[in-house]
This record gives C-alpha cells, structure tokens and sequence, in this order.
C-alpha cells in the first residue's frame, strides 16, 4: 500500500448500465465526479460485471450497447479522460479475484442483513447468488485500488459501511493493512425522487419502462418538458423547502442544484405563486444544462473506435493499479506466486 503523504486521495465510483441513466444519477454523482476530478486521483468504472446478478433482466446485446452509452455519458457529463481513469470493470479480473477472497472472509449473515438484497429477494421467487454476493464485489471494486473516498448517493451509505466492515475483518484475520474508505455525499441532490412517486428514488429501472417517472439524460426536451409539468406535487401553493410535500420539495431541490440560488431566494420568487410556474422554469433549467450534454454524447457515441480506445487505456492504468495489491493480498492469504502478467504489447519470441 502506498505510504506517501503527498500522494492525491484517490476516488473509485461506478454506474451500472442498466436502465436509463436519469438527473438524479447525474446530480448525486457523475456531476461530483466531474466537479472534484482536479482534487483527486480518480477511477470511474462502468460495472457490467454488477449488471448481470439479475442476468434475466438485460439482454447480452443490450447490455453492449448500455456499457458504451455510459462510458460516453461520463465523458460528455464532463469526466475528462485526460485526469480520470474511464474503465470497463469486466476488463479488469483482478476484480473478481479479490471478490472471491473477500466472499471466503465475509459472515454470510452480514449479506442476508443487506438491503438491495431483500428487497429484490421479495419481489422474485428465484434470485441468483451473485445477487446475495452483489455488496462482496462493490467491496472488491473500491478495495482493489486503496481507494480513500466513494462518492455515493445516500441509499449507497449502506454498501460503504459493508465495505469498511469487510476491510476491517480482513485486516484482523491476515494482519493487513486494506484502506478504509469514506463515503463522499453531496449535502443537496444526493437523493433526487421520482417525478411520479416522490415517495420513492429516481430510478434508472423504473425510468425506462414509465414515461414521466425520471429525467433521462438523454430525453429530447419535449420530453424533459413533459415529466416535469406532470410531477407530482400538492394542492397548495407553498414553496417552501421545510414545509413543503415531497413532490415540490423534489422540484425545488432541483431547481436550488441548477439554478446555484439561496433557497430564501427561490421561495421568494415561487411560494404562492401556482406550481405550474415553477415547473416551467425548471424545465427550462434542466434542458439547458442536458442540451451541451445531449450533443457531446452524440459525438462521442458516433466515433466508437476512439471511446474504445479511452477504455482500453483505462483498463490498463486501472489494471496497474490493481496488479500490486491484488499480489500483496494473495500473499497475506497464503496463495504461492505465480508467473507475472504478460502485457498484450510484450513480444514474445519462439525459442527453438
């Protein structure tokens, strides 16, 4: 593990590709990723391999496509691949190896209590084991690169204490030392609702079967405009962050994020003054910070052989990272060294 104090706090994060990557994703996280990018060392991995613990609910074609259209939101969201590491997490294994040590030192108990789990476990008569063992590979992605901060939205806080559990557990058991990561909340937008149930998170699942339930990143603005005028909120007229229902307190949030205006003043300009009001503004707001957005994705998608190329890249910085600990890990475990990684651009010469 690195021991140097100047070294930059480094920062892991991902998105799964599925479903359809709405604003609250964007508020809650790529937004803060691309705001911080300058003060740390970053890595923001697509996680497919998280995709598949529900593997009847993508299909492999799908998944392809949702993994590339991810990696070029980032990028048109303002991740910089030029000061973050953009990645596939399937191209690099050392992700699932560390997951299976982590698997062997982890109380089952620990994964039944997780959240994701039996929530999802309700709702279906046959669930996987990879979906028990989900929060065992999130604990490997952020583990694998003594990763110090994990910017999350708040329902993730649970995913990070498991992590820190399992590093402090295996710390005791092997005598290492496994970073313990914090998470990284934004204190307004880590949490954004659903337009139709406020009661509820926006989500990228539910966001792609019902119209008007999320903001996607790349709805056309006609549309943005629709979700929003149709957003569940009361019969009042009251405008206010700490009296109002959680259907216009959702709008006013978002509209305090994009608008950068102290709350006295947004409740100055809208209370009393009807919802439509407000909502036309935010749609506004939204379409104009979408619209660059819309437009770079457009141009990043279309030129393929360069977004895979960036990926490349960054499999490889991510696997260099990775390789050292992973090794320092094995060791601590007991496991006997094997050869090292040949790199894909080694040339190797036949020996006769």
């Amino acid at each position: 593990m690195p021991t140097d104090s100047s070294r930059k706090k480094r920062v892991f994060s991902g998105v799964q590709p599925t479903g359809k990557l709405h604003i609250g994703n964007y508020f809650g996280a790529i937004s803060v990723w691309a705001e911080q990018q300058d003060l740390f060392d970053n890595l923001f991995c697509v996680v497919d391999m998280h995709a598949i613990t529900l593997p009847e609910a993508v299909h492999p074609t799908r998944l392809k496509e949702k993994t590339l259209e991810v990696a070029a939101l980032y990028i048109a969201c303002g991740i910089d691949p030029q000061k973050s590491t953009i990645f596939i997490q399937s191209h690099v294994p050392e992700h699932a190896v560390l997951a299976w040590i982590l698997t062997c030192v982890t109380p089952v108990g620990w994964l039944y209590r997780m959240t994701q789990y039996k929530d999802k476990a309700e709702s279906s008569s046959s669930i996987g084991a990879g979906l028990l063992n989900y929060p065992l590979l999130m604990a490997a992605d952020i583990l694998l690169y003594d990763t110090d901060l994990v910017p999350v939205g708040e329902d993730q806080k649970q995913h990070i204490e498991f992590t820190r559990d399992v590093a402090r557990r295996f710390n005791s058991l092997y005598g290492f030392s496994l970073r313990i990561p914090e998470p990284l909340i934004r204190e307004t937008g880590g949490r954004i609702m659903g337009l139709d149930n406020p009661g509820g998170k926006m989500s990228k699942s539910i966001g792609e079967k019902v119209k008007g339930h999320a903001i996607g990143l790349l709805d056309p603005p006609e549309e943005v405009a629709r979700s929003i005028m149709g957003a569940a909120t009361d019969s009042s007229n009251e405008a206010r962050f700490d009296h109002a229902s959680p259907g216009v307190k959702n709008l006013l949030v978002m509209y305090e994020i994009l608008s950068g205006q102290e709350r006295q003043v947004i409740e100055e300009e809208f209370n009393g003054k009807g919802y439509v009001v407000l909502k036309r503004k935010l749609a506004e707001l939204v379409n104009e910070r979408l619209r660059p957005i819309r437009a770079r994705y457009g141009a990043i998608i279309a030129d393929r052989g360069h977004l895979e190329s960036v990926l490349s890249q960054g499999a490889e910085r991510a696997q260099s990272l990775a390789l050292p600990l992973l090794d320092a890990i094995k060791n601590a475990v007991g496991f006997v060294p094997g050869l090292q990684t040949i790199h894909k651009n080694t040339v190797l010469k036949e020996i006769d």
